[in-house]
């Protein structure tokens, strides 16, 4: 990990462990599965208002710290270059994420023996973790890749970032038709209805940046097989939660119920 990126409380399991410090791995984590867009911060803050949890540095925090600063050596904030980064950490981590959080050691002092995680993407990150890491329990939340950029276009976050714009003349249905793989993820009617979201309150470069986050992230993470793969899981390990159907109300309770 970069000496310049610690992580509050976290050291790698290389070192030789103090006496209040556990392995990631070895506690009874409970992690939020989903990709971006499927409401795990706005769950998270829900479940974090009932009270009771300690919750991990999130997902981009530990990328940062255990992938983007010892490969990059800088900060990257471009979404696409970030998951290009992130993939060439998986070719020698296989765990993805799962791994590199389980190779942390918790002072639990500070967190506890039983944090919040968010959070896992993908079948290569939620099979490793469920093998490996016995006791760790899972929470799938999910929604429509469509509504996926609805709600991306909806947020401020200056981290949802993708190199270059939709050209002053061009057209921004025939430009999503263009766009790499759109085809697997997005119908024609689907298309049509994200390019008609261009108006004062989404620019056209804004539509085109959110929906290539969404299909760069398709590349990498595919949310229907980690979902499949937790249902095979017993019931106890795994919560499927759908975020359209739920409010993040609801969802806080369910998981704070299940937990």
């Amino acid at each position: 990990m970069s000496a310049s990126l610690p992580l509050p409380h976290l050291r790698p399991d290389s070192l030789t462990p103090e006496a209040e410090e556990q392995s990631l791995g070895q506690m009874p984590l409970t992690v939020l599965v989903g990709v971006t867009g499927v409401g795990k911060s706005t769950a998270l803050n829900a479940l974090q208002s009932l009270g009771g949890h300690k919750v991990l540095p999130n997902r981009r925090e530990v990328t940062d710290a255990v992938m983007i600063w010892p490969l990059a050596g800088r900060a990257v904030t471009d979404r696409e270059e970030r998951f290009a980064l992130t993939a060439q950490y998986r070719a020698a981590h296989p765990g993805g994420m799962a791994q590199a959080l389980g190779s942390l050691l918790a002072d639990t002092r500070y967190w506890g023996h039983a944090p919040l995680f968010d959070g896992l993407r993908g079948l290569d990150e939620v099979r490793y973790a469920a093998r490996n890491f016995p006791g760790w329990r899972f929470v799938a939340l999910g929604a429509p890749d469509a509504v996926r950029v609805r709600r991306l276009l909806g947020r401020s976050d200056g981290f949802d970032q993708v190199a270059g714009t939709l050209r002053p003349d061009g057209n921004l249905r025939a430009e999503l038709g263009k766009l790499s793989g759109v085809s697997a993820v997005f119908n024609a009617e689907e298309l049509d209805a994200l390019a008609a979201l261009e108006g004062p309150e989404a620019n056209a470069s804004g539509v085109l940046a959110k929906v290539r986050i969404v299909l760069s992230e398709r590349r990498q993470y595919d949310p229907a097989a980690a979902e499949a793969f937790l249902r095979t899981l017993p019931p106890q390990r795994a919560l499927i939660l759908d975020t359209v159907a739920l409010t993040p109300a609801q969802v806080a309770r369910a998981v704070q119920d299940w937990a």
